[in-house]
């Protein structure tokens, strides 16, 4: 198995958060985590990545407990609703600060601006790119450590038609590389079209109590 977790919690002024939550992903498989607004998807995906510590629970990412974040990082990629860059940077720089923390070859960056088709945008800040290119290279960036998990936020949050379905276009090639995805994804869009493999289903008024994982194949879910 790739990622385990077993009964992680993190609460907010006793109200708000993620109650006990289980389940298992495997090695290679896309997972989407759908919920209303509050249900907890934003939190359980920041615990995976160890931007948040847990109130309690354990979480095993290929091996690696949650709590070594040194270790954990190197392993998941993490791409936040917002993307997390350095505005009045390039993008070419955003890659390079990225390279230098984790001792990445710089060859990755040409690699990586290639792929995700922003080698026009390299000299431009961040600042002046839309939402959508944003988003792109937080993917890129998030890729460039080469990590066996990506997890996503919300990717597709605020985007016109056109660059959501770019970011899915990314979202399932990078799957297709071999990689064990999980996003936030809406709940029409897993209907419809069947992306992923499973569903984490976090659907409950709040506070959040329940967690299942079903096919998406045929738009099941609790």
């Amino acid at each position: 198995m790739m990622i385990e977790v077993h009964n992680l919690t993190k609460v907010y002024n006793e109200k708000r958060g993620l109650l006990p939550t289980s389940f298992v992903v495997e090695k290679k498989e896309l997972i989407a985590i759908i919920g209303h607004n509050g249900a907890g998807k934003s939190t359980l995906l920041k615990m995976l990545a160890g931007w948040l510590l847990p109130d309690s629970g354990e979480v095993l990412v290929d091996g690696i407990d949650l709590k070594d974040r040194t270790a954990l990082v190197r392993k998941v990629g993490f791409v936040p609703e917002t993307p997390n860059l350095f505005d009045f940077f390039s993008v070419e720089y955003n890659f390079k600060l990225f390279a230098r923390l984790f001792q990445i070859p710089l060859v990755r960056i040409e690699e990586t601006l290639k792929e995700f088709n922003l080698l026009t945008y390299r000299h431009n800040k961040i600042q002046v790119l839309s939402k959508g290119l944003k988003q792109r290279v937080s993917i890129g960036r998030s890729l460039l450590a080469d990590p066996p998990v990506l997890l996503f936020d919300e990717p597709t949050s605020g985007l016109d038609f056109e660059m959501t379905k770019e970011i899915y276009r990314l979202l399932k090639s990078t799957h297709a590389s071999g990689k064990t995805v999980l996003s936030s994804l809406a709940e029409n869009f897993l209907t419809r079209g069947g992306l992923s493999h499973k569903v984490i289903c976090k659907c409950m008024q709040y506070p959040v109590q329940a967690e299942g994982v079903y096919p998406s194949r045929h738009g099941y879910f609790s």
